[in-house]
């Protein structure tokens, strides 16, 4: 596999998974309630730390799919509805430039009550890493097919720049489109902003918008 490498910053967590949380309904914490569930459909994690290290990509965010396991719909606990849950093998990387494996550890939030991740954050299962403190730096290798981190604030900052002479020509005519046939218009004229979510581009429109239409 063509391993694909970026650099993350160690973040504090809810302390849920590790059972570390003063107030976690889960005194093992939730890694060890699940790894069973995991360990009969095939994922053994016994050589994971149970607990999660959570990863920044600040301005980023993940666009994860075709995971190596899915897990549709465990019934866990009475506490809360059914969850999923996605995993994706990984490499980790220290300064001392050992390498080991782990996992992307992906509840999906769809199913999910409570404990959503910011975006740009990963959580991930591995062995112990010495030296391993809350923003210290982190390197992750994915298989970027199927694992792809998009520059959100920089790709933005890219697109209202591109914008800037179209609206400052055409004013409110500009923004009379819909959003679909302005996306529509990007993909010919600046294909980048594809990977943009609608609401990050209808974010950089109104941004636009307020810059550089008269008042």
């Amino acid at each position: 596999m063509d391993w694909t490498w970026h650099r993350g910053i160690v973040a504090a967590g809810h302390g849920v998974a590790s059972g570390s949380s003063s107030d976690s309904p889960y005194p093992a914490g939730t890694i060890a309630l699940q790894s069973p569930y995991f360990l009969q459909g095939g994922l053994d994690l016994s050589g994971c730390v149970q607990g999660t290290i959570n990863l920044d990509f600040p301005g980023c965010r993940w666009a994860l799919r075709q995971p190596d396991w899915c897990f549709e719909q465990l019934e866990l606990t009475p506490l809360h509805p059914p969850e999923t849950f996605s995993f994706w093998r990984v490499l980790l990387r220290q300064s001392s430039g050992k390498q080991l494996e782990g996992w992307i550890y992906y509840p999906h939030p769809e199913t999910k009550v409570r404990h959503f991740q910011r975006d740009g954050r990963l959580e991930l299962l591995a062995p112990w890493l010495p030296e391993l403190t809350v923003g210290s730096a982190l390197e992750l290798a994915v298989d970027p097919a199927r694992c792809q981190l998009i520059p959100v604030a920089r790709l933005r900052a890219r697109l209202l720049e591109f914008l800037k002479f179209r609206v400052l020509a055409a004013q409110e005519s500009f923004f009379l489109q819909e959003l679909p046939l302005l996306r529509q218009w990007l993909d010919q004229h600046w294909p980048e902003a594809s990977v943009l979510s609608d609401a990050e581009v209808q974010l950089s429109l109104e941004q636009a918008r307020q810059l550089y239409t008269e008042s």
